[in-house]
């Protein structure tokens, strides 16, 4: 049973799945994303659509042969274009909210996610 769940084809189907959804909520839900955009980022709107047709488009990518292997390092590297944006998250919940709230915590754990994600696309799809 691992095997089938830690095979890379089976990481890259739910890992195309996954961004596939997440670049969709950016045009269904934009509301969601804006404000946790730094303020030091220009056209917040127009750059949370942008990373939505990155994630879909690396979420399509990864599952095409021929284009597997540019869409996974095109999301490794929309994962670190976006580390700022948790990063900032980070700095304004533990000065807003203090290093003991529920939000601060959820927040600190996403940073290190950010990171196994990377090594997730990286494994699933251009190591092997």
């Amino acid at each position: 049973m691992l095997q089938f769940i830690t095979h890379p084809s089976i990481s890259q189907y739910i890992m195309g799945i996954a961004f596939l959804i997440a670049g969709i909520l950016h045009f269904v839900k934009p509301g969601m994303y804006i404000p946790i955009m730094p303020d030091y980022i220009p056209y917040q709107t127009s750059m949370v659509y942008i990373s939505g047709v990155a994630e879909i488009l690396g979420g399509i990518g990864v599952q095409i042969n021929q284009t597997q292997n540019l869409a996974a390092w095109g999301l490794i590297l929309l994962l670190i274009a976006v580390l700022p944006v948790h990063i900032d998250m980070l700095l304004k919940a533990f000065r807003y909210q203090g290093w003991q709230s529920f939000y601060f915590i959820a927040v600190l754990l996403r940073l290190p996610l950010q990171f196994m994600l990377m090594y997730w696309v990286y494994w699933s799809c251009i190591q092997n």
